[in-house]
């Protein structure tokens, strides 16, 4: 059996209102400000590059800036979490919460949908 994806919560560039958030970069300076919560911490000296997290990245899905926040992210920095939530909740964001597939993986197709089929 394998172990269920992380889920991942995106924050939309889009108001409860429905108006575009501004300023139109604030999706990657979101991501920037917690682009040092990685696994195994953040790295320093030679080796070290600007990048962002794994937990926290910013896309455009559909048109729209998001900010997609790996649930891992809790457990790895609470402090964290709440940070980019408050920021959505303070901003009045649309968040949704869902789960990005890898590249060229389909989701499962549930038991009761195939025998329909």
């Amino acid at each position: 059996m394998t172990s269920p994806l992380p889920r991942e919560v995106f924050i939309q560039g889009i108001t409860k209102d429905g108006k575009t958030f501004r300023p139109s970069d604030w999706a990657e300076r979101l991501a920037g400000a917690m682009s040092s919560f990685r696994p195994g911490g953040s790295a320093g000296g030679i080796g070290s590059f600007i990048g962002y997290s794994p937990y926290c990245v910013p896309r455009v899905i559909n048109g729209v800036k998001c900010v997609i926040v790996s649930e891992e992210l809790k457990a790895l920095e609470p402090m964290a979490w709440d940070f980019v939530m408050n920021f959505a909740r303070d901003n009045d964001l649309q968040v949704v919460e869902a789960c990005l597939l890898p590249n060229g993986q389909l989701a499962p197709v549930p038991p009761s949908a195939q025998q329909a089929a």
